[in-house]
Parts: structure tokens; sequence; C-alpha cells
């Protein structure tokens, strides 16, 4: 039993040598990037010097080709399923929202491929310390998503089917602008495929699809027992619901900034840093998450008109404004531990704790939709939230783990 014990731990103080080593490669990288630009989209004055500097980084090109090739099976999965899934989100097929419904889901997963290769060079570029580039390619996507909505949507009349293309077209200019810039600092195209990495991606990206399957399962569901209510109580839930999660994603970038600056940290065992970093996001965050249950507290009731003028829906958004304001410092804690885990190259536990919390928030879902209807949903993804937060400080708290060292 003890030689067992000895060798697993070898294999994961190994696995954790090859992390540490190609964090290095892309911390050094990006160190270099940076003797020759400010940032990735300032204009360089010799390209020929950058194209010297690029690196040849496996885990890259690895990440890119998984990325591309889990897009279009993602796309093939949305187009053959399509009316199976919108069943399941309780769109029978003598609904009217069936076909609008149909035609949209069937177009937006077009862009899959390009929304799996954007995640994968944003991640890349947060390797690199570089949050600009992402944001601006983000902003610069969203714009002419805006600007293409109306005129596809209202001029050439195509209805839903033009927000879908436009949302389609804004990925893939997103996807362009990240592939233009990341070819300047990472050769793309590894030397031959026995450099690439399928194991331990594979191992890793089974663990983290595990856990986005377990949230992406939840709020799903939530979803699918608001549209058993009716419209009404579904229109309601989708504005709570959109606002909710775009709020609380404003504190993905303080976990992105605290994943970079932890990936760094660990890989070099300044532990200090690892400590400060961790403790300063989690008090931004949580600052964060107040300033927002203030302003959407504000906001939504005076602003839930511009959503709709429909007294029913309003009645609804009313009964949910609690719940999303309130639960905004709960969830920019428990997006900010997701970082932190990451971070930490702690992804096994980020995985496990995930499912666990999501099996007993689905039985949460499930029992109180029935029995209390829209307020009932809302608690529980209340519950599923403070979960969250939970798993995420009780790994730290307990100094489990990557946190060991916090014991000394």
């Amino acid at each position: 039993m003890s030689n067992g014990r000895d060798k697993d731990k070898i294999n994961q103080e190994n696995e954790h040598a090859v992390s540490n080593s190609e964090m290095e490669e892309l911390i050094s990288s990006e160190e270099a990037s940076a003797t020759t630009s400010k940032s990735s989209f300032e204009t360089d004055s010799c390209e020929v010097n950058i194209e010297q500097k690029r690196k040849n980084i496996p885990s890259v090109s690895t990440a890119l080709l998984l990325g591309g090739v889990l897009g279009l099976l993602e796309t093939l999965l949305l187009v053959l399923s399509a009316k199976p899934i919108l069943g399941y989100m309780g769109v029978t097929p003598d609904s009217a929202m069936m076909k609008p419904a149909l035609q949209y889901l069937v177009l937006r997963s077009l862009g899959a491929p390009a929304v799996l290769l954007s995640l994968a060079m944003q991640g890349v570029f947060r390797g690199l310390k570089d949050t600009k580039t992402p944001l601006y390619a983000t902003v610069a996507g969203d714009a002419i998503n805006i600007v293409l909505d109306p005129i596809f949507m209202f001029v050439f009349q195509y209805g839903v089917r033009g927000a879908a293309i436009a949302h389609v077209v804004s990925q893939y200019f997103i996807a362009s602008i990240l592939l233009w810039r990341l070819r300047l600092h990472i050769d793309l195209l590894p030397p031959s495929l026995k450099h690439l990495q399928f194991g331990r991606f594979l191992k890793n990206g089974f663990l983290l699809l595990a856990r986005v399957i377990a949230a992406t399962c939840c709020v799903t569901l939530s979803a699918s027992m608001a549209a058993r209510l009716g419209s009404t109580p579904m229109a309601a839930f989708q504005i709570c619901l959109q606002t909710w999660l775009a709020c609380s994603l404003l504190a993905d970038g303080l976990a992105f900034a605290g994943q970079a600056i932890l990936a760094s940290a660990f890989a070099r065992k300044d532990y200090p840093k690892a400590t400060a970093t961790a403790s300063r996001v989690l008090q931004l965050a949580l600052v964060l998450g107040l300033l927002l249950s203030i302003l959407l507290g504000i906001g939504l009731r005076i602003g839930s008109g511009l959503f709709t003028r429909d007294q029913g829906v309003l009645h609804h958004i009313y009964i949910g404004i609690p719940f999303v304001c309130l639960t905004q410092p709960i969830n920019a804690l428990a997006f900010v531990f997701d970082g932190i885990n990451y971070g930490a190259s702690d992804f096994g536990y980020a995985a496990y704790s995930m499912v666990l919390v999501g099996i007993v928030s689905i039985i949460c879902i499930l029992t109180l939709a029935s029995y209390s209807g829209f307020t009932g949903i809302w608690v529980a993804l209340v519950i599923y939230m403070s979960l969250r937060m939970f798993a995420g400080f009780w790994r730290i708290g307990t100094a489990q783990g990557p946190w060991t060292f916090l014991r000394s």
C-alpha cells in the first residue's frame, strides 16, 4: 500500500512539474513579448522581431485543435438533437415556440466551433497575462452583434433567424481577431503530431467537462421548470436569469486576473504571493457583489418596464428581484473561487465538488419547483450558488490540496 501511495505521489509531482514548466514557458513568452509591445493591440514597429520571438508551446496547439474538434462535434450534436433538446426544455411539438426556437438553435449551433476556439485562446492569453486582447476582441464582436441584430431581424426581415446569424457572425469575428493576435506570440503549428499532448488534456478536459455539464444541467433544468409554469413566468424568469448571470459574470474579470497571477505564483512556488492574491481577489469580489446588489436593487425595480409592459411578467419579475439582487455577493465569490481553483491547478476538486453540488441542486430544483413554483426555482438557484461558494471556501479554509502550505 505504501509503495502504491508513493507512486501516486510521484506521478502527481511529475504532472505538477510538467504543468509548472509549461507555465514558465507562457510566462517567459509573455515577458519576451512585453519588450516589444505594451499591449497586444498596440501597433508594433517591427513584426519581424515578433516572428523571431514566437514560441512553440505544445499545450496551446493541443488546446486549439481540441477546441475546434469539440466545436464541430457540438454543432453536429445540436443540429441532430435540436427537437429532443427543445422538448426537454418544455417546448412541445405543437407549441408556437417550436418553429422559431428550432430555427434559432440550429443556426446558432453553427457558431460553436468559434465559441470553443475563442474560449481556448482566451485561456492562453490569460496565461500570457494579457487580458486586454480578449477584452477588445469581445467588445468588438459584441458591437458587431448589436449592429447586425436589427439589420438582420428587421431590415432583412429574418426575425429570430437574424438574431442567430448575427450572433454566429460576431463569434467568428472574435475568434479571427484572437487567432490573428495569438500567432504573433506563439507558433500555432506543432513541429509534429507527437508533440501534441492529448493525454494530459483529455484527463483535465474530462474533469472540466464534468464540471461544465453539472453547472449547465442546473441552470438548464431551472429554465425547463420555469417553462412548464407557462409563458408568463418563463418570460419573467429569463429576464431575471439573464440579468442575474450577466451581472455575476462581471466577477469573471477578477477570477481571470486571480487565475493568471496564482498560476504564475504556484509555478514558482511563491506561496506568500499566492496567499496574498487569493485574499485580495476574494475581498474585491465581495465588494463588487455588494455594489451590484445595490445597483440591481434600484435599477431592476425602476427599469423592469424596459423589458416588457405585460403586467403578469412584471409581477413575476418583482418576485425575482430580491433573489437576483441579494445573491450577487454569493455569486461573485463563487466565480472567483473557480478562478482560484484553476489558478492552483486544482481541477480534480473543482470538478468533483461541482458534480456533488449539481446533484444536490438538481434535487432542490425539482422539489422546490414542484411545491413553490416560480419562487421555489429561485430558492433552489440560491442554494446552488451558495453550495458553489461553500465548496470553494472549504478547500482553502481547510488547507487541503494545493493549499496545504497554509498549515505552516
